[in-house]
């Protein structure tokens, strides 16, 4: 019992720092600048 308690919290606590890191990396790039919504002009 006490065993899978401890691999369940290493499990919890490896997923946490691998989050942290990931969001610190980050990519931070610029967002793309084609595609995306448009405005339509309804048909009359």
């Amino acid at each position: 019992m006490i065993r899978t308690l401890r691999r369940a919290i290493f499990a919890l606590s490896l997923a946490g720092i691998t989050a942290a890191v990931l969001r610190i990396k980050g990519k931070g790039g610029v967002p793309p600048q084609q595609g995306g919504w448009r405005e339509i002009t309804p048909p009359k």
